[in-house]
């Protein structure tokens, strides 16, 4: 368990209490409102402070954390890996300064320690419109399941959203803009509201799979079996009114 303390106000000290181990970790993590980003934080602060009491510091300065950077490096992680960890000391240092726990001169030398260039282009692994069009009619089936399933694929093919995103898309959702269907007001990751252009296609994918006179906030895509098609890994009992 660690706090930050000392004339300096540099110092890491081991603390055998868990309760003050939690209050200097919440100080980043409830400055983040995306559970992905403070799950990713809390990975990073506890390997980082792992690392920090192996062995005797100088405290927690900016070479400290360049050597952790180093240490990381050494791991043969990648450049992401790398600078979100990175990324969560540099924002323990700043809330730490603003809270009285760690000197500002301090503070602004941690957060000056650089990540890892990422070198080179990712590629990535990108569906032809002839690939595209093989998968949603890869099955003749006209079950309730299948074209539901059909237009969810459409949807994350024709208009480019998250998974979290289509799970929680409602018809109130799906308008009509100068002429053209839109997914309107959607909000996205780090509560980013925006409008995206839905092809015809996709909205005609919708009507079939689901009734075209459902209340607004009727969710578009409903559990029809034990297993979350969207793939979040939990089962749960079938609900007799959504088939």
């Amino acid at each position: 368990m660690l706090f930050i303390k000392g004339p300096e106000m540099n110092d890491l000290v081991v603390l055998g209490r868990a309760a003050e181990w939690r209050r200097l970790k919440a100080l980043v993590l409830d400055s983040v409102s995306s559970p992905i980003t403070r799950r990713v934080y809390n990975l990073g602060l506890d390997e980082f402070f792992a690392w920090y009491v192996e062995e005797p510091r100088p405290g927690f300065t900016k070479a400290t954390v360049a050597a952790w950077r180093v240490a990381l490096e050494a791991r043969g992680l990648g450049a992401v890996s790398i600078n979100v960890r990175i990324t969560s000391v540099r924002k323990l240092a700043v809330e730490a300064a603003d809270n009285g726990l760690l000197a500002p001169e301090i503070a602004n030398g941690i957060t000056r320690v650089k990540g890892v260039a990422s070198k080179g282009v990712r590629l990535g692994n990108w569906l032809t419109v002839r690939q595209a069009q093989t998968l949603l009619n890869a099955t003749d089936a006209t079950t309730p399941k299948v074209l539901r399933d059909r237009a969810i694929l459409a949807v994350l093919l024709g208009c480019g959203l998250r998974r979290s995103e289509v799970a929680a898309l409602a018809m109130g959702h799906i308008q009509q803009r100068d002429g053209r269907w839109c997914i309107v007001d959607l909000l996205g990751k780090h509560g980013r509201i925006r409008t995206v252009p839905m092809p015809t296609w996709v909205k005609v994918a919708i009507v079939v799979a689901v009734c075209s006179n459902c209340a607004s906030d009727t969710r578009a895509f409903k559990s029809l079996s034990p297993v979350n098609v969207l793939g979040q890994g939990h089962r749960r009992t079938p609900d007799p009114t959504t088939r």
